[in-house]
């Protein structure tokens, strides 16, 4: 989880009301090194890159440039977390953009929330007490959960904080 000092940042966190982080993402195993698969808006790796599903390395997520605060949960089963962090890497791999209409029903695009319970889910392992909120977008309203929501699911305990 990071909170950066942009504008996109500070939106999610007045969305989310009290909420201290404004992204998410899931650590992953890729060939033998950590990486971080999240879905995330306005991070382009280059000129014409799209807004999507990404992977990046644990210095890249929380490098100064991204994140002016962070945390690392851990998943109370190890199993169902490796299970999660396949599919999240698959997502990744099948070029996921991200939703910018936050509609958790349309798994087709995906924001960060949506791919963190998504990925639980799909490994049989639903995330327990993560609430929906409803989110008005521009002409769209939608249910989705917001990064607090994550932080605070009784699956996840706190490894380190900055």
């Amino acid at each position: 989880m990071r909170s950066g000092g942009g504008v996109t940042s500070h939106a999610v966190m007045i969305a989310d009301g009290n909420g201290a982080y404004s992204h998410v993402g899931i650590v992953a195993d890729s060939a033998g090194v950590l990486v971080i698969v999240h879905a995330v808006p306005d991070e382009p790796d280059f000129e014409g890159d799209v807004d999507r599903v990404k992977m990046d390395s644990v210095e890249r997520f929380f490098s100064s440039v991204n994140a002016e605060h962070g945390e690392v949960l851990r998943h109370n089963d190890s199993t169902a977390a490796r299970a999660a962090a396949r599919c999240a890497v698959e997502i990744y791999r099948r070029h996921t953009l991200f939703d910018h209409d936050y509609d958790e029903k349309d798994t087709t695009r995906m924001c960060c929330t949506e791919l963190v319970t998504f990925s639980f889910s799909k490994a049989g392992a639903p995330l327990t007490g993560v609430e929906r909120h409803r989110l008005r977008v521009l002409n769209v309203s939608t249910d989705c959960a917001f990064p607090s929501d994550i932080l605070h699911c009784a699956d996840f305990k706190s490894v380190i904080k900055f």
